[in-house]
């Protein structure tokens, strides 16, 4: 075989993929997420113990296959966001936590849904809901 005709099969097969990772996507439905707790103006602090809820809707993709659920924890108003959650099942609506020695008065979590190359990583940052991580208690 030629190159020509071996350039020509791969570009078929590429797009014959393709159509089906674009309307996966787009035909699913979107991603979103409420936060439930912690609520606007909570004071946590460090080392306590809380549970995050949160109320999400999920594109409708079949079997969610590698797909998974994270929350990022802001603790400068939601100009950067760092991991706070493993990954989690794309079911999941909480995870227990335990809050981090980081005080600040504009914590934001950021509940985020993606699934690998189907749908992208989509945000979902809960600035109606944020809340303070308070100093820690003086001994």
């Amino acid at each position: 075989m030629n190159t020509r005709g071996l350039l020509a099969i791969v570009f078929a097969v590429a797009l014959s993929a393709a159509p089906q990772l674009v309307t996966t996507a787009s035909a699913g439905g979107t991603y979103s997420a409420k936060l439930i707790s912690p609520r606007l103006g909570q004071v946590l602090y460090p080392g306590q113990h809380i549970r995050v809820e949160w109320r999400s809707e999920l594109p409708n993709l079949k079997g969610l296959v590698g797909c998974e659920m994270e929350v990022f924890l802001s603790v400068d108003g939601g100009i950067t966001f760092m991991l706070t959650s493993p990954p989690l099942n794309p079911k999941a609506k909480s995870f227990d936590w335990t809050v981090p020695n980081m005080p600040t008065n504009a914590a934001i979590l950021d509940i985020r849904f993606g699934c690998e190359v189907f749908y992208p990583e989509t945000y979902a940052p809960q600035p109606a809901s944020t809340f303070v991580i308070a100093q820690p208690p003086a001994t």
